[in-house]
């Protein structure tokens, strides 16, 4: 029986599992979640935002399961897509693909804009469109460094974020003002301008958006070919990370709830986190955390543009594009190892969406959760019926119970958009059947040759490892359309 075949190791294995949880953190960006996402569930719950976030902790974890038995199984830098196509089909794998680079492509142009509001708070005059395109330059040229470098600088950044989260919560816990009945007493604004009671059903339905204020900790995936032991660890990386967001982010919405001089008015302002700060610290601490914001949202740009150029990167290696582009977008700058190339694209496309109208970029990323989590539990389901991948890692508990639940969750939550607005399930159904019809047009063709999709690489080197047939980089000399064009 011959050996499968497997990716070549092209990126640099030299990350532990502690630097791969500090970029994941990064992308995840626990302080742009309590102060951009959680605010919304202020606004719509009161104290029983808390309620929320527990609740979508709850549903996160199952996500997190599927996530890290995948990843253990196929660490694979492509993350959703290469699970997809091996799971789920190859076209709707290409059609993920397309979804996850569109997707995070316009995330990192609306989460780059918010920079500059909260630099102008400290330096006024900042916030202008010039500056979010000046981020996205420096954090291109960050990315494109090796992944160590990057693993440090968003250590750095993150710990920064964290102590404007420390300071929150300890103005929240130095001023309780209530008790924590308040977390499960659903209330919004009324007519009036006071505070009423509604019911948990309204609760229920602002889940998602604690589910995407938890959203990022599945990225560890995306670093599993820089990491060492990737099938063993990477699953760890996945829970530890999911668990340290849950902490960062329910821990200061808490303390603010229990900490705010006046509920009614904390719900009832525009921009809450804001409010409570000056309540509470003054215009100092709140011009210092404001500037801890902006720190996490640079970090967030930088760590998000890292996995959407793995992400293009893991596409070339796969062949899904003419041979020229294959070349480029697959090379690895043999100093760095790192795609130098791919990064500068994500940079140049971000710079490019920055320039579309903000609104339309929220509803163009609102429901690629949606689809990309329901993918995951699919695959998941469907995973322990393949003999392929690595091996000996990890298993989620209670199978088939998560993805089940995860994929009910997803079907309630299409529900509620299809209710509030329908418009950003069609853009992401759009973006899918885009990647799909690239697929059947270009790919499918020429399968032969293209997207034959390897096991993972080793995660280890060592000289008694069995050798195995490596799948040859995009436009080397093993290339057959190489050869051809080479007269061979």
């Amino acid at each position: 029986m011959a050996t499968q075949e497997k990716y070549s190791q092209q990126l640099s294995r030299s990350l532990t599992i502690k630097e791969n949880i500090l970029i994941t953190l990064s992308s995840v960006t626990p302080a742009s979640s309590v102060f951009i996402i959680v605010p919304a569930l202020i606004m719509g719950l009161a104290g029983a935002s808390v309620a929320s976030m527990l609740i979508g902790a709850v549903i996160a974890l199952f996500v997190g399961w599927c996530y890290a038995e995948l990843s253990s199984r196929f660490p694979i830098t492509g993350g959703e897509y290469t699970w997809a196509a091996r799971l789920l089909g190859r076209g709707y794998g290409f059609g993920v693909f397309f979804l996850s680079l569109v997707a995070g492509i316009l995330i990192i142009a609306v989460i780059a804009s918010g920079v500059a509001p909260y630099l102008a708070v400290v330096w006024p005059g900042f916030d202008t469109p010039l500056t979010t395109v000046l981020v996205v330059v420096i954090t291109t040229a960050i990315s494109a460094l090796t992944i160590s470098t990057n693993a440090w600088v968003t250590g750095v950044c993150l710990a920064l974020e964290v102590l404007a989260l420390i300071v929150l919560a300890f103005l929240g816990f130095t001023h309780v003002s209530r008790g924590a009945d308040t977390f499960v007493m659903p209330q919004t604004l009324g007519a009036d301008g006071g505070l009423e009671v509604v019911t948990w059903g309204v609760l229920f339905s602002l889940v998602p958006v604690a589910l995407f204020a938890f959203n990022g900790y599945g990225g560890a995936v995306y670093y599993a070919e820089e990491t060492k032991g990737a099938s063993k660890t990477i699953g760890r990386a996945i829970m530890v990370s999911l668990g340290v967001t849950v902490i960062a982010e329910v821990v200061p919405l808490a303390a603010v709830i229990l900490g705010a001089s006046d509920l009614e008015t904390l719900v009832a302002s525009e921009d809450p986190m804001t409010w409570f700060l000056l309540d509470r610290g003054g215009e100092t601490v709140t011009l210092l955390v404001s500037l801890g914001i902006a720190i996490a949202i640079f970090n967030a740009v930088i760590a998000i543009q890292i996995q959407i150029a793995r992400l293009i990167f893991a596409s070339a290696r796969d062949r899904s594009w003419p041979n020229a582009v294959d070349r480029v977008l697959g090379s690895i700058n043999p100093r760095t190892k790192t795609p130098v190339v791919a990064t500068v694209l994500v940079g140049v496309l971000s710079i490019a969406a920055g320039f579309l109208p903000f609104d339309w970029l929220l509803i163009a990323t609102g429901a690629s959760t949606i689809f990309v989590y329901a993918t995951v539990a699919l695959a998941a389901l469907r995973l322990r019926r393949v003999a392929a991948g690595r091996d000996g890692g990890y298993r989620m508990p209670l199978f088939p119970l998560p993805p089940l639940i995860v994929l009910g969750i997803m079907a309630y939550v299409t529900y509620q958009t299809v209710v509030s607005d329908i418009t950003p399930l069609f853009v992401s159904i759009g973006a899918i059947l885009l990647g799909v019809i690239w697929y059947v047009a270009f790919i499918h063709p020429r399968r032969g040759e293209r997207w034959t999709l390897p096991d993972p690489q080793d995660d280890e080197w060592a000289d008694d490892a069995p050798d195995a047939p490596v799948a040859p980089a995009a436009g080397s000399e093993e290339d057959p359309d190489a050869l051809e064009r080479a007269g061979v």
